[in-house]
């Protein structure tokens, strides 16, 4: 199964909640768990590779939270795989052509790199501005999964 991991997923969750508000305004962690509904010690985590990205500034302190280091239309999920998962490459022979004996006659190379271009090109195209505007009614969804999570306990 090609897909990312949690981290990835969770962090692609904080920097949506943190688009959707005026840039500057900061966030504990502890906010960013409750909202985004996942585990303070994950987001603690997540955060800290965000900032180590330059994609969140960080504040320690009273008063202090985390913020996006720049605005949401300059963040794209392209920036968040690559902190989490790494450059994307579908095949090995798309990260380094040289090391696969087969290179001289493979057909599908040619297939791996357009495929793996149309995802690093979507992925790219994808900012949190427009995810942030897409996502509007999430707040309500948010209030909602609580509202069932805290039945189910």
């Amino acid at each position: 199964m090609l897909t990312i991991n949690r981290e990835t997923d969770y962090a692609g969750r904080v920097l949506l909640l943190l688009s959707r508000r005026p840039l500057g305004t900061r966030t504990t962690a502890m906010e960013i768990a409750q909202e985004c509904l996942v585990p303070g010690a994950i987001v603690r985590r997540v955060v800290t590779r965000l900032a180590n990205a330059g994609l969140l500034a960080s504040v320690r302190g009273s008063g202090g939270g985390v913020s996006l280091a720049r605005p949401p239309k300059d963040i794209t999920l392209l920036d968040v795989v690559e902190a989490f998962e790494g450059p994307v490459a579908l095949n090995a022979c798309i990260r380094d052509p040289k090391k696969c004996p087969l290179m001289e006659d493979c057909t599908v190379h040619t297939a791996w790199v357009q495929a793996n271009e149309m995802l690093v090109g979507h992925l790219r195209s994808m900012t949190f501005d427009l995810l942030a505007q897409q996502n509007a009614s999430a707040p309500e969804q948010t209030q909602k999964a609580k509202t069932r999570t805290s039945r189910a306990k």
